[in-house]
């Protein structure tokens, strides 16, 4: 029975340390998605600004077109190179907080 509670205890702690440990990966991980959103929300703000001034300026319909279709090019360019950035920051995510339980799962996996 004491052989039992020891090794309740010890799963009980090995849970605690390794969600601990996957929280701070967690928290790595959501804190580098958060800054690379907030640096490409910036550059979409200031590459749509140049834009509008551009359009602005343009001195004929045929220039104004020209601007405006460079614009929507860039981007949707930039669009899709943001979302792939994004999708490996999301799945690098999700290997570092499964990362600490990968030992306690095969732990229990052979426990069975």
């Amino acid at each position: 029975m004491v052989k039992n509670m020891d090794e309740m205890q010890q799963f009980g702690k090995e849970n605690m340390d390794a969600t601990m440990k996957s929280f701070g990966a967690f928290s790595k991980s959501a804190q580098a998605i958060a800054v690379e959103l907030a640096d490409y929300s910036k550059k979409v703000f200031e590459q749509g600004t140049a834009a509008t001034e551009k359009l602005i300026g343009a001195k004929s319909l045929e220039k104004a077109l020209e601007v405006q279709s460079d614009y929507v090019k860039s981007s949707y360019e930039g669009f899709v190179a943001e979302a792939t950035k994004l999708g490996e920051l999301y799945a690098d995510l999700a290997k570092e907080a499964y990362k600490p339980f990968e030992n306690q799962f095969g732990k229990f996996a052979s426990v069975k």
